[in-house]
């Protein structure tokens, strides 16, 4: 059974941009591009926050940081939450990166906040005190790669598609990409990756190390969920996934204190480029 979260999907009203805010009159009628689903019974602990902008592919526009941020501060102090999930809503998709369209309208300022805000988010991600895991089923290319990085664990269906493409448009990974990758794949192959634009299928990526587990996708759509709620399942026993999740984060942050991990500024003068 599923429970919604009333905190969590009584969102403010979102940061927006002053070209986005001609469309803020219909903010109280759309439907929430983030939702938050707490589960009942053997699988209490576990939440799962779905992903629902199917109309651009769950691409990372300012209406979908800001609920996800606010999401994400929520459930923080929610000591229910033992594992945190991340899926989509939209079949055939994870998250297709940067919303470009909604970016082609902002100013060059408006482009830098939205970068750091972008980043934050990935931050946050990483930060969060329980385990969590990614479950692609679909696309999740440029931002939404770097989301599932961000991500203690990554599932992913075999036709699963992904790949930092930011290269192949000119760009950068911007929003954590050049650093969480590094230490996922090692410096040489991550580097190959970003500057190819190379994409990768669930097979691949699992043979890569770049994600946990590969599944055969079933005809719902769903298969990299499954396996993502089954291995959620597996930490929910766990005496405290939250502390173990903390001290192994202190570890790693010790041995990886001066590993080539800075996030490049913007490659183009003016251009805090993200994908």
């Amino acid at each position: 059974m599923l429970r919604a979260l009333p905190r969590a999907l009584r969102l403010r009203r979102p940061w927006m941009s002053p070209g986005a805010r001609g469309c803020a009159a219909h903010a109280s009628t759309r439907t929430p591009e983030i939702q938050v689903q707490a589960l009942t019974g053997p699988n209490q602990g576990i939440t799962e926050i779905l992903m629902n902008r199917p109309h651009a592919r769950n691409a990372l526009g300012n209406v979908f940081v800001s609920e996800l941020l606010e999401a994400l501060a929520q459930l923080r102090e929610d000591q229910q939450v033992r594992v945190l999930l991340f899926r989509s809503a939209v079949k055939g998709v994870f998250c297709a990166g940067a919303d470009l369209k909604e970016r082609e309208r902002m100013s060059a300022a408006e482009v830098g906040t939205f970068v750091q805000r972008l980043r934050g988010l990935m931050s946050e991600i990483a930060a969060f005190p329980a385990p969590t895991i990614a479950a692609m089923d679909g696309f999740a290319l440029g931002g939404g790669l770097e989301l599932a990085l961000a991500c203690d664990l990554r599932i992913a269906a075999s036709s699963a598609v992904m790949g930092l493409i930011e290269t192949t448009r000119g760009l950068l990974p911007g929003a954590g990409g050049t650093q969480r990758l590094p230490r996922c794949l090692g410096v040489a192959l991550a580097k190959e990756l970003i500057f190819t634009g190379r994409r990768l299928n669930g097979v691949q990526a699992h043979e890569l190390g770049l994600v946990n587990h590969a599944v055969a996708q079933n005809e719902e759509g769903d298969a990299a969920y499954h396996r993502a709620l089954a291995l959620a399942q597996e930490i929910l026993p766990q005496k405290n996934p939250v502390a173990t999740r903390r001290s192994y984060w202190r570890d790693i942050r010790r041995a990886t204190s001066g590993a080539e991990t800075r996030e490049p500024t913007s490659p183009v003068p003016g251009d805090p480029s993200v994908c």
